[in-house]
């Protein structure tokens, strides 16, 4: 049988290793890319045969601090002399209180606990099981598109693959209410330039979805920028009406941090753009430094469930709370929520003038270093371009470019927070170059 390859064939050692991955490794993954990971350092990843690769994709969001950052490595092999694990959940240990004691300090201070797991979607499975044990309600409301995870209850609220929840359910009982994506609005109205009529239509369907949970609706869950359905940045005035309905169902607002958070949009949190508070945040890629850690938080009226409520096993992992006190001591330091917010400006600049140039560009979105660009195949029909996505991937991967898509025909731009001008436009230089070449 012929080998297929996602791009061109790639060199001997990657061939030798993607041929035993493909013998033992579960076929659900998607691998982007015939690449195979040798090593990586700050902004930089390279390949098993020696290729250097700039990398806007941060492995997927989560090395906001960059590759190797020193100074977790550091934490890290100081704490791997005292040991790895202690049973938190079942033993008391300094660590984990250190690290949420410092972890407070950056949200919002009605945010005064935390419960610790190891991945986004724990952080989220958490914050559905918190919201239904405290408003004692079952029914939650979600969004289309929306991604939360694939454990099966954050993929109860995610919405964006069908084959994400094919042959899964049935699920827990969530309704889902159209995201404000406005350069494809689901109404069939041109809402890209007139956010308030969007945010009328939105906020109109959101109630009437909240409603029909009928006084048993628990939470709204919200990405306060959607990432894996294309980074959608919603209105300001729809993140705050979401608040407001929220308020009057009386039911809690728990919003998805695990992407966005973490400086990723200038704000450590990503609903900071938008002024609004929620009542739980799931938090998780960023905050490790490169270390299986995701973190639940809400106030101590919310967070007040008895022993035995909820619990795990690797929860406040020692090596992991040692990489995010370290992560989180660096990110101010170096005022990386300033440099995503420069930097990203810079970008997003840039990436206009590419949109006004190549038809192609359907449109340009983000904040800060979270920033999506969407293909058409006709700027008119906004027909999702695919196939010119996916070649515009592969010829920047070959000029050294790491990018991952997002969505039906977008690409997102996720780099290190560490990102400097230089670097920010060396990348944007070889992604125009590969989007001339597909365009012509």
């Amino acid at each position: 049988m012929k080998e297929k390859f996602i791009c061109k064939k790639p060199g001997k050692k990657s061939f030798a290793v993607i041929r035993r991955d493909r013998k033992v490794i579960s076929p659900s993954m998607t691998r982007e890319f015939d690449f195979v990971w040798q090593k990586a350092k700050g902004v930089y990843v390279w390949d098993i045969e020696g290729n250097r690769y700039l990398d806007f994709a941060a492995a997927v969001a989560v090395a906001n601090v960059g590759h190797t950052n020193p100074d977790v490595v550091k934490a890290i092999q100081q704490q791997l002399k005292k040991g790895l694990h202690a049973g938190f959940p079942d033993f008391y240990n300094e660590l984990p209180v250190k690290f949420v004691e410092t972890l407070l300090k950056f949200v919002p201070k009605h945010l005064n606990r935390a419960f610790l797991s190891n991945s986004g979607t724990e952080s989220v499975e958490a914050a559905i099981k918190l919201a239904r044990w405290h408003t004692k309600k079952s029914a939650l409301v979600a969004f289309s598109p929306s991604f939360h995870g694939r454990t099966m209850g954050s993929l109860s609220l995610t919405d964006a693959m069908p084959i994400q929840k094919e042959r899964q359910g049935p699920f827990l009982d969530v309704r889902h209410a159209p995201y404000p994506y406005c350069y494809r609005c689901p109404f069939g109205k041109q809402h890209e330039h007139d956010s308030k009529e969007c945010v009328n239509d939105y906020i109109y369907e959101l109630e009437k979805t909240i409603r029909a949970c009928k006084g048993n609706a628990a939470a709204i869950f919200l990405e306060p920028i959607a990432g894996e359905p294309g980074y959608i940045v919603p209105p300001k005035e729809f993140v705050k009406g979401v608040r407001e309905v929220a308020d009057k169902y009386n039911a809690l607002l728990c919003t998805d941090e695990v992407q966005s958070g973490c400086y990723r949009t200038g704000k450590f949190l990503a609903i900071e753009n938008f002024g609004v508070k929620a009542d739980i945040v799931s938090l998780s890629k960023a905050i490790g430094g490169g270390v299986p850690l995701g973190a639940t938080l809400a106030s101590q009226k919310i967070m007040s469930w008895p022993p035995g409520a909820h619990a795990n096993t690797f929860g406040g992992n020692l090596l992991a709370c040692a990489g995010g006190i370290a992560t989180l001591n660096y990110m101010k330091k170096r005022k990386l929520g300033e440099n995503a917010k420069k930097i990203g400006m810079h970008m997003k600049k840039r990436l206009i003038e590419m949109k006004d140039k190549y038809k192609i560009i359907g449109d340009v979105r983000g904040i800060g270093l979270m920033m999506g660009v969407e293909f058409v195949k006709d700027e008119k029909t906004k027909k999702p371009g695919v196939a010119e996505r996916k070649k515009i991937l592969c010829k920047s991967s070959e000029k050294g470019l790491l990018l991952l898509p997002a969505g039906k025909s977008a690409i997102r731009l996720s780099p290190p927070l560490i990102l400097t001008k230089a670097e920010a436009d060396l990348g944007l230089d070889i992604l125009e170059d590969s989007i001339k070449v597909v365009n012509r």
